[in-house]
This record gives structure tokens, C-alpha cells and sequence, in this order.
């Protein structure tokens, strides 16, 4: 899975609030790119869910990865 950060804005700075390093079992080493890439997304979110939860103002989710940020956007275009 490699290395996940959960920042805030604080102060007109970016802090971490909590980090995740995973690696994948066999069954998930085998998944395309793209599905690894929100494999890992939904992890993440389950596992931080009691922060975002808490979170008073809309939170986003940012990646490097460019497949996944198109799949994103239109996935919230199609809505």
C-alpha cells in the first residue's frame, strides 16, 4: 500500500494528524493500479473515519496519481 498522511490546514499550514503504512496481502498485490490506488483510499477512510466524522468542515481526498484523480472527477460530475 505504501505510506498515507491525514493532514489539516492549520495556521495557514499543512500539520499531519495521523499516518498509515501498510503493505498489501497476496490477493491485493494482484489488483490493476487503479484499483490498488482505491483500495487504498477506502482503507484509509475506514480507518480514520472517527476523525473525519468529527471533521466540521468538507474534507478532500488528494492523490499523485493522475488515472485516479480523472476517475474521481467524474465519478462527482456524474452525480
Amino acid at each position: 500500500m505504501g505510506e498515507v498522511l491525514l493532514m489539516k490546514y492549520e495556521n495557514k499550514k499543512w500539520k499531519p494528524v495521523a499516518y498509515i503504512s501498510k503493505s498489501l496481502n497476496n490477493t491485493e498485490k494482484n489488483y490493476e493500479i487503479h484499483d490498488k490506488k482505491i483500495l487504498v483510499i477506502i482503507q484509509c477512510l475506514e480507518v480514520w473515519r472517527h476523525f473525519l466524522e468529527e471533521a466540521q468542515i468538507k474534507f478532500k481526498v488528494w492523490t499523485d496519481y493522475k488515472n485516479l484523480e480523472y476517475f474521481m472527477l467524474s465519478q462527482k460530475l456524474n452525480r
